[in-house]
């Protein structure tokens, strides 16, 4: 018997379809590969027969290993596993690859960053991921600026890629692509891209889908080109070291309508993490129907921890030798390597130290795999795993949580708290994207 096959698009499909019939609702998209947060998102699932999308970045996951250090393949091996300890089915599992293109290796020239990018396209398509977004917005090296039809012709050759690659593969469900030339850096803001966070004008957003029409049908794509199912444009929103950039719908009423007249397609909201609940609502209403999260969910994952560790401290006050010292290991650890928060964090030293902890931009994501980090995690999780957690340092600590605790509904052990804390993101984005999305 062959493994269980991941999801096939046809709920994304169902999920557009009713969008684009009028009713307001949408999906999201988990970009992490953080275990707990995977973990939390599956169990939010469980109750019900929704699909999950789980999408992983060109940096973090490809043909190189990434910073995850996992290829397309041995991600989803990462995700089967996840799945069966949390009693998930696979099938109900969409993969996404998000910003697909030569980003990885923009350094280098850019005939070299396009093979390289359509290597990982070929080997995440392979692994049988279904959505594909083809980002290919970044410049190379020598390069100063891409027009629109550059950008377009590199991103049919990445689609050229994939739909040969899906064919050898004798699949069934050919992959469903998300365009645009206005997206957002993998990873988020950098120091330099300053406070500002332009709308893209609806003229660029009309002349971007038109290329892309003309450069697909050159390429004999015109049947790939009917299953891009979004755009990504910029909405407004962003968020920085320190700054959250809100959604604000009044500012982009053109772009809704325009939208609206394209069939069979809505807008891919990237970097919404932080937003309000009202403002999430309010993007799925305004046709920004595929909402991305990712850093804000691996921020719940570290406040959960830190808190967590406050407790530690208060259990062990007078055994500071068997405490994790999570914190201390995961600043020494930044510290120690710095080439994941360099590029996002400036100021004073007393500034610096703030953002490593506590930052939006949530670079401390990157270290959790580290192994002296992991030790002290799992350090922590088992020094506060042996009873339950005193009711008093839960209501200190996890006041938000505290209700659930006394009603039974969250156990007062770490890892229900953590997931609990995650929850509360993942909930907002559920209920942003409507009752009946899970197609």
């Amino acid at each position: 018997m062959g493994k269980e096959r991941f999801s096939i698009n046809t709920p994304l499909h169902k999920i557009i379809q009713a969008h684009k019939a009028g009713m307001p609702v949408g999906i999201y998209s988990v970009c992490s590969s953080n275990r707990m947060v995977l973990q939390a998102a599956m169990r939010a699932h469980r109750e019900n027969d929704a699909c999950l999308l789980i999408e992983s970045t060109c940096n973090q996951v490809n043909q190189e290993g990434g910073y995850t250090g996992m290829t397309p393949m041995q991600f989803t091996e990462y995700l089967r596993k996840i799945a069966l300890e949390m009693n998930f089915p696979v099938s109900r599992i969409i993969l996404g690859g998000d910003h697909l293109g030569p980003n990885p290796w923009r350094d280098e020239d850019a005939a070299i960053a396009m093979e390289k990018a359509g290597a990982m396209v070929q080997a995440y398509v392979k692994a049988g991921y279904g959505k594909i977004h083809l980002d290919t917005s970044m410049t190379c090296a020598g390069e100063n600026e891409l027009s629109v039809k550059t950008m377009a012709e590199r991103a049919a050759r990445l689609c050229l890629i994939a739909e040969n690659t899906a064919c050898e593969n004798h699949s069934k469900d050919l992959p469903v692509y998300v365009i645009g030339t206005e997206v957002p850096s993998p990873g988020g803001m950098t120091a330099d891209q300053g406070v500002n966070c332009p709308i893209t004008k609806v003229e660029y957003a009309q002349q971007t889908l038109q290329v892309y029409r003309d450069v697909f049908s050159r390429y004999g794509l015109e049947d790939a080109f009917r299953r891009i199912i979004a755009l990504v444009v910029s909405p407004g929103v962003e968020f920085n070291d320190r700054m959250i950039f809100p959604y604000d719908r009044s500012k982009i009423r053109p772009l809704r309508e325009f939208i609206a007249s394209v069939p069979g397609m809505v807008f891919e909201a990237h970097s919404t993490d932080y937003q309000t609940p009202q403002s999430l609502k309010q993007m799925v209403q305004d046709h920004f129907s595929i909402l991305k999260v990712g850093p804000a969910l691996t921020f719940a994952f570290r406040e959960a921890l830190f808190r967590l560790a406050a407790i530690e401290e208060e259990l062990f006050f007078k055994k500071p030798e068997q405490r994790s010292h999570l914190i201390g290991v995961l600043m020494d650890t930044m510290h120690s390597e710095p080439a994941h928060w360099k590029k996002y964090y400036t100021g004073t030293d007393e500034e610096i130290h703030f953002d490593l902890k506590y930052s939006f931009s949530d670079r401390v994501r990157y270290y959790w795999g580290c192994p002296a980090v992991q030790n002290a995690n799992q350090k922590l999780m088992s020094n506060l795993g042996k009873n339950p957690l005193p009711l008093a340092l839960v209501s200190q600590y996890f006041p938000h949580l505290y209700p659930s605790v006394q009603s039974g509904d969250v156990e007062p052990v770490p890892l229900e708290l953590v997931h609990a804390t995650i929850r509360g993101v993942i909930d907002q984005y559920r209920n942003a994207c409507g009752s009946i999305w899970a197609g």
